[in-house]
């Protein structure tokens, strides 16, 4: 299936010209008919000869209307550039073919209307212009038919010579990713909410789940129609009305995006190649706000220049472009942006999310060129470069490219080990191999500065690495499994080490333990706290199992520790129980030291208390 979209300039006979090839009127609003000039896009389809079909997207030729023009022309395959005899090439011809130009239609065809108004040397003329202006565009292969809506003089030439482009034009490929620009939301009694659009990149079936992006909303299509006909299955490339259930017109609007649920990810961030027409008075500045253009979306971007302050007419640069609000595109989407009266410009989006990049950098340039021109492994990598780590998943989707492209090339840079997966399944995080690397330098550095600023500690709490490395905690458990594989790091319960960290104490330290481990030797069963070193130098004696850590406030030697419990278990194993009080009168101690190591057999499950008395645990042997 192909779409065909009209352009030029107003009153130069588009919509008569659809009426007249196809028998439908494309004006379908009251005031268009009224004031005899279409104002919103219209509709119709077209039976050639070769038994095709093509649907017939007509736009509006006022320069007031141009928004709604940029909309029409957004899923188009080829253009029919409508040029009035009696008129000749006018400023929306050029505006129109300027767009065509930028958004990169390359087929099409030049229908000069009103044929009975004029003779033959005029309309030699107007040729000639014709020929002039589209000589340097995309379109300057373009056939030149002189027709007349009224007499029907030159249809039938129309006609084969849109089947002929037919001919010598690629379907739109399924990539398996649809996305069916929405440019019409409305209701029809008895079916509910139907949206109509151009649908490119994949196909659709009834009683599929899709997601409208960008807010994120999900239905299911409750019926499929192309020209009229109900279908089960609309391939990509057709004009498509779906009939939606779950949401309501007031919840949709132009400009949204029906796709397959979870992949396409709205973004407020462009990296894109931008070219000026050269027929600007004016150059382009640095951080110009504009109005951007692409598909059936419209937003407001300021314009970020990377090589230069300002863009001369005529020129083309690396930019970026932040948005004021979301849209849903993907690499290679092509856009227009203008000013409040004229288009300036436009080019091609080659990345979709994307962080702020510094200006003036080589490397960024080079980067960017790569992902432009180069293979899919070479834009896969640069990709990665830009920003690591990122999941599987969500590189397929910043590339822009067919995930039955990318995904085998993906697996190959893995086994080449120019990337390096870490994780498992659909969720991997891939790195670069020097990505990796870096963060393994990092890592280390960051463990080894903890270590050097605690060398008491056994390790660095893994949610302070995670905090210095800023990954989620799922991509953050992910990395540090590999770095545990990989021997780079040793996990310590909640800490993770460097593999060659042993604990290490300064002299002075050393002296607070030996006197704080004297302390106990001499009243074990009731140890003083008042020579009791910092909290680091305690786990390390814990650790080591020299002493056993019953509260913040009490700490026994491990020796201490094992006779107060072997005691206390050969107790109630003769007895049945043990009381607090009968715990304190057979250690020899006080009621407080006699609570705090209770408590603490209770916690090891040594013990079991009941009502005031104690029993063997599940823990005890």
């Amino acid at each position: 299936m192909f779409v065909l979209g009209t352009a030029g300039h107003v009153d130069h006979g588009k919509s008569v010209l659809v009426q007249a090839l196809t028998g439908i009127d494309p004006d379908r609003l009251q005031e268009e008919k009224e004031r005899g000039m279409t104002i919103d896009l219209g509709f119709a389809w077209l039976k050639l000869p070769s038994g095709q079909e093509i649907g017939i997207v007509d736009v509006p030729g006022h320069e007031h209307f141009i928004k709604n023009m940029l909309v029409g022309v957004g899923g188009i395959d080829i253009a029919l550039l409508v040029v009035a005899a009696n008129e000749g090439v006018m400023p929306q011809t050029r505006e129109h073919l300027d767009i065509l130009d930028l958004i990169g239609v390359e087929r099409g065809i030049v229908a000069i209307t009103k044929k009975d108004l004029m003779d033959e040397e005029l309309l030699t003329l107007v040729t000639m212009e014709i020929e002039e202006i589209i000589g340097s565009t995309t379109l300057s292969k373009a056939p030149i038919i002189a027709v007349s809506a009224v007499t029907g003089e030159g249809l039938p030439e129309l006609v084969s010579a849109i089947d002929r482009l037919l001919e010598s034009t690629q379907p739109r490929a399924d990539t398996g990713r649809p996305r069916l620009l929405v440019d019409r939301v409305f209701t029809i009694a008895g079916s509910g909410t139907v949206v109509t659009g151009t649908l490119i990149d994949g196909s659709l079936q009834v009683g599929q789940e899709v997601e409208i992006v960008p807010s994120g909303l999900k239905s299911r299509l409750r019926g499929l129609q192309t020209h009229k006909n109900r279908i089960d299955t609309a391939a990509p490339g057709s004009r498509v009305a779906a009939n939606l259930t779950g949401v309501a017109v007031s919840q949709l609007k132009r400009g949204d995006v029906l796709t397959n649920p979870r992949w396409l990810i709205p973004t407020t961030m462009l990296t894109v190649k931008l070219r000026l027409l050269p027929t600007l008075k004016r150059p382009l500045r640095y951080n110009t706000t504009v109005s951007f253009h692409t598909g059936v979306s419209e937003a407001m971007a300021k314009v970020r220049l990377l090589e230069k302050e300002e863009l001369e007419p005529g020129g083309s640069t690396w930019a970026q472009l932040k948005l004021t609000e979301p849209v849903a595109v993907v690499r290679g989407d092509r856009f227009i942006i203008r000013s409040p009266q004229d288009t300036l410009g436009g080019g091609e989006i080659i990345e979709t999310h994307t962080k702020r990049y510094r200006r003036y950098r080589p490397a960024t340039i080079q980067s960017l060129e790569t992902k432009e021109k180069g293979t899919v492994q070479d834009i896969l990598v640069a990709t990665l470069e830009a920003n690591q780590p990122q999941e599987i998943g969500k590189l397929i989707t910043n590339c822009g490219l067919p995930a039955k492209e990318v995904k085998p090339a993906i697996e190959e840079l893995i086994q080449d080990k120019t990337l390096v997966a870490v994780g498992a399944g659909e969720h991997r995080l891939l790195f670069t191999a020097s990505g990796w690397e870096d963060l393994q330098v990092t890592v280390t550095a960051t463990v080894g500065d903890y270590h050097s600023r605690f060398p008491a500690r056994p390790g660095m709490p893994r949610g302070e690495l995670g905090g210095k490395l800023k990954s989620p905690p799922a991509s953050f458990t992910a990395i540090l499994n590999r770095l545990f594989d990989e021997g780079i790091l040793i996990e310590e319960g909640t800490n993770v080490r460097l593999s060659s960290h042993q604990i290490q104490l300064t002299r002075d330290q050393q002296a607070k333990i030996d006197a704080f481990l004297d302390s106990l030797a001499q009243n074990p069963y009731a140890p003083p706290a008042d020579l009791m070193p910092d909290i680091d130098l305690i786990n390390v004696l814990v650790k080591q199992r020299r002493v056993v850590k019953v509260s913040d406030s009490v700490v026994f030697t491990a020796s201490a520790y094992d006779e107060m419990v072997k005691k206390i278990t050969d107790h109630i194993k003769a007895n049945g129980r043990i009381t607090l009080g009968e715990t304190r009168d057979l250690l020899n101690t006080s009621r407080k030291y006699a609570q705090v190591l209770l408590e603490y057999t209770d916690q090891q499950k040594i013990t079991r208390r009941t009502g005031d008395e104690r029993i063997l645990g599940a823990g005890s042997h």
